[in-house]
């Protein structure tokens, strides 16, 4: 069976824990071991992945303050399924600056981000039930998933004129 590259990599997260590294850690510590072990080496391909994750991780921390003064995120992704050259089909993610792309792309890039959303609150549900369902000591963590009471509090002003 072929390995994929996320086994590959947790491989690697579990032979830093065989090695008695400190755990828990961060992943620059296991990346900074895992070169240091000879674990991971860069590759082209990988190096031009590294250079879109970080590109990808600038844009997303690109904000701009609007007319209404709220910090507001400027450039957004969406996945659309492009045709290549040989025929085939590949979903790609395009990134838009949102103060100047055709509505419809910006929309396309909202509601991609609310799908990312929601698969991560899925994703935490289920882990929460798991854990909820098997740990042995009993213990048990309570998630709300619902969120009108968190976003009133993230609008309400955190710093007050003339104070």
């Amino acid at each position: 069976m072929h390995k994929t590259k996320s086994d590959f990599l947790q491989e690697i997260v579990e032979a830093y824990r065989k090695a008695g590294e400190p755990w828990p850690a961060t992943a620059r510590r296991l990346a900074a071991w895992a070169v240091r072990e000879g674990h991971w080496k860069p590759h082209a391909k990988n190096l031009i992945g590294q250079c879109a994750a970080e590109i990808a991780a600038a844009m997303r921390q690109e904000y701009f303050t609007d007319p209404q003064g709220r910090r507001v995120r400027k450039k957004h992704a969406y996945r659309a399924t492009t045709e290549m050259a040989d025929g085939t089909e590949e979903q790609m993610y395009f990134w838009i600056d949102m103060t100047d792309a055709p509505h419809d792309q910006v929309e396309l890039a909202f509601l991609f981000q609310r799908k990312l959303i929601v698969g991560d609150c899925k994703q935490l549900k289920t882990d929460v039930d798991s854990y909820n369902e098997n740990n042995p000591h009993g213990y048990y963590v309570e998630v709300s998933f619902t969120f009108v009471d968190d976003m009133a509090e993230a609008e309400q002003p955190t710093t007050y004129p003339g104070l």
